[in-house]
């Protein structure tokens, strides 16, 4: 007999087996120590605890992985959308990529603009600001989507209470971290934000970093940014990022140090 797929609403449907919580699920029959099993999940995304069916996965497993790994390709190519942008009072430019594609396989040009592109940046955006924070899609556009709302306004509110004058936000699509360095260098800013996509994985395809650099240029080594990574409602949440990026801006202002390993937090 065919099982039952109809839900409440009498609407055929599966059921969706991305939402179950890895974290709380034991997949393990009968463990000796359930309460500690389900300790260890709580603080790791990791696959803890997959059983098996003589030498392969469960299929629920399989499936689930399949699923993860569809949801992180999907985040790759997500468009970041205009209703997004609107709702963020954000204005948009794009680096020398023209697509999606180009982006992935021409890594050099998400570093680049074009001189109509920085000559709009210097046109919207004020000239010597403190600090200047930018959104990026990078490698996800579900975690700009997902994060950079909350993100954003919680490091701008950060910021005016502590006095710090912040230029105009932006969007750039298509860009890579090092496009920041030519942002630094086109307006003048002494601390530059980027809140950009990462990579996504199977834990997650909607986690978002933010890249804060001081007195920044073209060229500059890149282990000199501060990162703040895995922001997203499983990792560092929105807001707390965004509160803390504020706090390390105003650090690198007050500090006035050049190498992120000189400055104390």
């Amino acid at each position: 007999m065919a099982a039952d797929t109809t839900d409440k609403k009498g609407e055929d449907c599966l059921p969706d087996i991305a939402a179950a919580n890895l974290r709380e699920e034991i997949l393990i029959p009968h463990p000796a120590n359930r309460d500690e099993l389900l300790r260890r999940k709580k603080r790791t995304a990791a696959r803890l605890g997959c059983w098996r069916c003589g030498p392969r996965c469960l299929t629920g497993t399989l499936l689930r992985f399949r699923a993860d790994h569809a949801a992180a390709m999907d985040a790759v190519f997500t468009e970041v959308s205009e209703e997004f942008l609107s709702r963020c009072g954000l204005f948009a430019v794009s680096t020398l990529c023209r697509s999606k594609d180009e982006y992935l396989t021409k890594p050099y040009l998400g570093r680049k603009f074009s001189a109509a592109a920085i000559a709009l940046i210097r046109e919207k955006c004020r000239i010597a600001p403190s600090v200047q924070i930018y959104v990026s899609d990078g490698l996800s556009g579900a975690a700009i989507e997902a994060n950079a709302e909350d993100t954003l306004q919680s490091a701008r509110q950060g910021l005016e209470a502590a006095g710090i004058d912040c230029g105009a936000p932006f969007f750039v699509r298509y860009g890579r971290v090092r496009a920041m360095d030519e942002i630094t260098a086109a307006l003048n800013a002494k601390v530059t934000v980027v809140l950009i996509g990462e990579r996504p994985g199977l834990a997650t395809a909607e986690s978002m970093s933010a890249y804060i650099s001081y007195m920044g240029y073209p060229g500059m080594p890149e282990n000199n940014n501060i990162v703040v990574a895995n922001i997203h409602q499983a990792g560092t949440p929105p807001v707390e990022a965004g509160a803390y990026i504020a706090h390390v801006a105003g650090r690198m202002l007050g500090q006035k140090v050049l190498s992120v390993h000189d400055l104390k937090l």
